[in-house]
C-alpha cells in the first residue's frame, strides 16, 4: 500500500489554476521528488500534502488514511507530516539540541535527551549540541533542521527546496548525505526543487512538473534515457535535439549515422519516411581520433575529469561531447567523432 497517494489533485488562484488533476503514489520508506521551474506548481504541492492549503479538488491520503477530499479536510497539525523549509526556521535562541527537542516535550525528559543525542549522531554533528544556529554553517544548520523534523517520527517528512540557499557546490552533497539520512530512519519523504541534480542525487522516485501536471513519473535513470516528451527531454540533462528521418527497417538517419528505432517514449515503431527529432545527448557522442566523421570545437567547459564539448558539425547542426580532460583540444580544432547510442530517444518534428 502506498504511504502517500495523490488523485486527481488540483488547486487554483482564483481564475489561475496552478494543480491541474496531479496523481501520483509513494511506497512507504520510498522518498520522492517534484521537479521543475518555478510556477510548475510543485510547491503548491506540497503545501496541499502537509495542509497548509485546501485544495480545489482531488483526494489526499497519507498512510492510508484521507486527510483532504471533498468532504473533510485534516488540520495541519494533526497529520504527523514534518517539514524542513528553504531558510530552516531554526530557533536563534536555541541550541542546535534544544531547537532538536523543541517538538519532542511530550517525552519523558530521558527518552527526549535520548532521541535527541541519537539524531545529533544520525545527522553527523554529535560535537555540535551546545552550538547556535549562528555559530553553524549552512549545511550543519540544514541538518539541525532536518534532525528536528524527524524527531516526532512523522509518517511522512516534505522538504521544500531544502538546499537552494547552500553554495552550488555543496547542495548535491548535501542532498546525497541527507537522503542517506532519511533511508537509515525508514522515513517516507517529498522532496520538491528545481534542481535536477538535487533531485537526481536523493530521490528513488521524481515527478517533473510542468504547468501544474506530472509529465513524467519515474526513477532518475528512465527520465535521463527514456523521457516521456519534449519536456522532460529537454528539462532533465543536457543535450542536442538534430533532425532525423525514418528509415525502411526502422532506423533512424541523422546527419552522424543510423540510430535503431525504438520508437516513441520506446514504444511503437515510426513509419518510414517520417521526420523526427532525435535527442543526443553527451554522452552519445563519443571523441574518436580514428572516425573519419570530424566536428569543430565551437566551445568548451572543463569539468576536471571531462570537458564538455560544443561540437558544429559540417552541416552547422551542433551537438555535446562529454571527453575525457586529457584531451584537450582547442576552439576552432577539429576532432573525430562518432555515435555510442544506446537509447534513441525521437519526437515528432
Amino acid at each position: 500500500m502506498a504511504l502517500l497517494e495523490l488523485q486527481q489533485l488540483s488547486h487554483a488562484y482564483g481564475e489561475h489554476t496552478v494543480v491541474d488533476g496531479l496523481s501520483l503514489a509513494l511506497a512507504p520508506g520510498t522518498i520522492g521528488c517534484l521537479l521543475g521551474p518555478s510556477g510548475c506548481g510543485k510547491t503548491t504541492v506540497l503545501r496541499c500534502i502537509a495542509g497548509f492549503e485546501r485544495p480545489n479538488a482531488g483526494v489526499i491520503r497519507v498512510g492510508g488514511e484521507v486527510v483532504s477530499s471533498s468532504s473533510g479536510h485534516l488540520p495541519a497539525e494533526r497529520r504527523r507530516i514534518g517539514m524542513v523549509f528553504q531558510n530552516y526556521s531554526l530557533f536563534p535562541h536555541l541550541s542546535a539540541a534544544a531547537n532538536i527537542a523543541f517538538g519532542l516535550q511530550a517525552m519523558p525528559p530521558a527518552a527526549r535527551k535520548a532521541r535527541v543525542e541519537a539524531l545529533l549522531a544520525l545527522v553527523g554533528l554529535p560535537s555540535q549540541a551546545d552550538k547556535y544556529p549562528h555559530e553553524l554553517s549552512g549545511g550543519q544548520q540544514q541538518r539541525v533542521a532536518l534532525a528536528r523534523a524527524l524527531g516526532p517520527r512523522p509518517r511522512l517528512l516534505l522538504l521544500d527546496e531544502p538546499f537552494s540557499s547552500l553554495d552550488v557546490d555543496l547542495r548535491e552533497r548535501l542532498a546525497a548525505e541527507v537522503g542517506a539520512i532519511l533511508r537509515a530512519e525508514g522515513t517516507t519523504a517529498v522532496l520538491v526543487t528545481h534542481d535536477q541534480h538535487e533531485a537526481f542525487a536523493m530521490a528513488d522516485q521524481v515527478g517533473v512538473m510542468h504547468q501544474g501536471r506530472i509529465q513524467q513519473w519515474d526513477t532518475p535513470y528512465n527520465l535521463y534515457h527514456r523521457p516521456a516528451n519534449r519536456f522532460v527531454a529537454d528539462f532533465v540533462g543536457q543535450g542536442a535535439f538534430v533532425p532525423g528521418r525514418v528509415l525502411a527497417g526502422g532506423a533512424i538517419g541523422i546527419e552522424l549515422g543510423e540510430l535503431r528505432n525504438t520508437g516513441p517514449g520506446g514504444a511503437a515503431p515510426w513509419r518510414s519516411g517520417d521526420s523526427v527529432t532525435v535527442l543526443l545527448r553527451p554522452d552519445d557522442v563519443v571523441h574518436d581520433d580514428a572516425s573519419p566523421v570530424k566536428a569543430e570545437v565551437v566551445a568548451k567547459a572543463f569539468r576536471g575529469a571531462e570537458f564538455l564539448y560544443t561540437l558544429r558539425l559540417a552541416s552547422g547542426q551542433e551537438v555535446l561531447s562529454l571527453v575525457p580532460s586529457h584531451h584537450d583540444h582547442a576552439q576552432g580544432e577539429h576532432i573525430g567523432i562518432r555515435l555510442d547510442v544506446d537509447h534513441v530517444v525521437a519526437f515528432p518534428c
